[in-house]
């Protein structure tokens, strides 16, 4: 595990899935973790379970599509730890439907989550970052902005624009010191995917060269590395982690 001590990362999205992993392995990797989630009971469970284990996480509401809010989380973040290290722009929705069913309502709403909400934390911590010259910035995109999938035209372009947003920050930071780096997750085993039938999934298996669906823990080891001093020759890249699904 990469050392992240004396760190402070920002998670959002943290309330479940591969955001709820993501806080719980970068706090075992000694960050003081900040749940973020729309909804405060959720990400209220994933603090407690953190902090029961002896390291350090609080829990935030926000709403990610707000950038006065998030301007706020980290005001009182910065208050609380005098520092912001890390930032994880983890949190999505879909809205799944042929383009040529698929309402404006259902765009919007995919598009200012994914990728407004990560210009929003993006743009909050930036200033705080670019005076201590040094941050993370790690954004969730999906194989999907890459390849593009039927039905998923809102996603796939909210999660192509995130590779974009991505090499922007990069090229825009890196004179501060501050790396900007994206991971596209394939096929992970969340309360989504558990949701499919065992027809369905192994013909998704069929697909992925290493021959299984992968684990939250397997995105969450990647952002360990992203955030971690390692790293720090790293920025303006796009990392799949899909078991082999997609090769360029």
């Amino acid at each position: 595990m990469f050392n992240l001590e004396n760190k402070v990362a920002i998670i959002s999205g943290a309330s479940r899935g591969i955001g709820k992993t993501i806080a719980e392995q970068i706090a075992r990797a000694g960050a003081k973790v900040v749940c973020v989630s729309r909804s405060l009971s959720d990400v209220e469970r994933v603090a407690k379970d953190i902090s029961e284990q002896g390291f350090t996480a609080i829990a935030l509401t926000c709403d990610i599509t707000n950038g006065e809010q998030y301007q706020e989380i980290v005001k009182s973040v910065v208050e609380k730890f005098s520092t912001i290290d890390i930032l994880v722009n983890n949190a999505g929705v879909t809205k799944d439907n042929l383009i040529m069913r698929m309402s404006e309502d259902d765009w919007d709403v995919v598009i200012d989550t994914n990728l407004k909400g990560a210009f929003n934390g993006t743009k909050a911590v930036t200033r705080h970052m670019m005076k201590q010259r040094s941050g993370r910035i790690i954004n969730i995109s999906s194989v999907v902005g890459l390849t593009g999938n039927a039905g998923q035209a809102n996603y796939a372009a909210s999660k192509a624009g995130l590779i974009g947003l991505t090499k922007a920050t990069a090229k825009e930071l890196a004179s501060r010191g501050i790396t900007a780096n994206c991971i596209a997750p394939g096929y992970i085993e969340t309360d989504m995917t558990n949701q499919l039938s065992e027809k369905i999934k192994d013909t998704i298996i069929e697909h992925i060269p290493l021959g299984r669906i992968g684990q939250a823990t397997d995105i969450a080891a990647m952002v360990c590395f992203l955030a971690s001093d390692e790293a720090g020759y790293i920025t303006g890249q796009t990392f799949t982690v899909d078991g082999g699904m997609v090769m360029s």
